[in-house]
């Protein structure tokens, strides 16, 4: 049984496994922000721990089959460096895995943070969609909604 679960999880299986796993938690950021099912489900560890789950398993396969995480470091060398790690499907599996937790992190960090601030959800919902498609901007379009909620501007929160 194991082996039928091992051999299910191929790399294409594990990208529509996680696109489609993280869903639920964004479609309850957006829609029932301020819920109990989202502060226990969405905004705590829970769906950290399953996408690291997802991690682990994307390196051990990547062990199993000789991978060479060493080549990984040389992505500071420069584009070119970078473009030929994205050569490599287990490799692009393990950067798409650390975008969608991060992503998902940073959704849950803008809800619990606009909670403080009494936004509005529907305004909320913006930078929330915003996030989950391209994290770093919406995350900025939440801090200027942010800005005129708390009337105030502070680089240390």
């Amino acid at each position: 049984m194991i082996e039928q679960i091992y051999s299910y999880f191929v790399i294409e299986t594990l990208y529509m496994w996680i696109n489609l796993g993280v869903l639920p938690f964004w479609f309850i950021l957006i829609f029932f922000p301020q819920s109990h099912i989202c502060r226990f489900f969405v905004t705590s560890i829970f769906p950290i721990f399953i996408l690291s789950g997802a991690y682990i398993f994307i390196l051990y396969k990547s062990y199993l089959i000789g991978y060479d995480f060493y080549s990984n470091f040389t992505l500071y060398l420069g584009l070119n460096q970078l473009s030929r790690l994205f050569e490599d499907d287990l490799y692009i599996m393990i950067f798409w895995s650390h975008f969608v937790a991060i992503n998902l992190f940073l959704g849950g960090w803008i809800v619990k943070d606009a909670e403080k601030f009494y936004i509005n959800k529907i305004l909320l919902a913006v930078p929330l969609i915003i996030t989950y498609l391209i994290g770093p901007i919406g995350l900025f379009i939440y801090w200027i909604i942010r800005i005129f909620y708390a009337k105030r501007m502070s680089l240390y929160e």
